[in-house]
């Protein structure tokens, strides 16, 4: 499964809500369709969205992904697991004070750390403070007992985790999932670096649905967009 799109910064503006009928916008509905031929093969209630490194458009992928299946009625839950370096919060215009590690840290309830996006059906997790002790928390039966909670209040729980080859709290996170995505940015994401991050992503619980090929020129009818 691969996404061809535009250059996309992890830190713009939530395209499908911005420039809902762009091209942009229009690729990443295309993603969510063939995630839902998957999903006619086997339910799918979480898909952690990660890459090799920093910078290559997870955090976008992730966000967006959220925001089309919302769009097309489903409960969605977005969840910041990147609580080294949250930014999804920024990205909604959302406070920080509460979220993800708070609820990790036994410091507010998972009910009470969730908040509402501008988005029908879209709820988002924030990282929250950034704690300490990540892989510990991430790590912890509280993490379990947060997946499974959401699970039974969502039809789809979508995690933004830190990139894989970076820190181990993403390979925690996809532990705990089903389904992975990686995402790739085809003009600086190195050959070995991606077949790395696949082979860890192999080894975790969370079956590898494709990879999103970002920041790649497509030519249509001779024209390159």
């Amino acid at each position: 499964m691969v996404l061809n799109n535009d250059p996309i910064n992890a830190g713009s503006k939530l395209i499908v809500n911005s420039m809902p009928q762009s091209y942009e916008a229009e690729q990443f509905r295309n993603l969510k369709t063939s995630i839902n031929f998957q999903m006619k093969k086997q339910k799918i209630s979480t898909i952690v969205i990660t890459s090799p490194s920093y910078s290559e458009g997870k955090t976008t992928t992730a966000t967006n992904l959220a925001a089309v299946f919302a769009e097309e009625g489903k409960k969605v839950l977005l969840v910041d697991g990147d609580i080294r370096k949250p930014t999804i919060h920024q990205i909604f215009n959302q406070q920080n004070i509460h979220g993800l590690s708070s609820v990790l840290n036994q410091q507010v309830s998972l009910e009470n750390a969730i908040i509402s996006s501008s988005i029908q059906g879209l709820k988002l997790l924030t990282g929250g403070p950034t704690p300490s002790n990540p892989v510990k928390l991430l790590s912890s039966s509280t993490m379990d007992e947060l997946i499974v909670n959401s699970i039974a209040n969502y039809d789809l729980v979508i995690f933004d985790s830190p990139p894989i080859l970076y820190v181990s709290d993403a390979q925690l996170i996809a532990d705990r999932s089903q389904c992975s995505i990686l995402v790739l940015n085809s003009q600086e994401t190195e050959k070995n670096l991606a077949i790395k991050a696949k082979e860890i992503l192999d080894k975790t619980d969370a079956r590898l649905l494709g990879a999103v090929l970002n920041n790649h020129n497509v030519s249509i009818n001779g024209l390159r967009v």
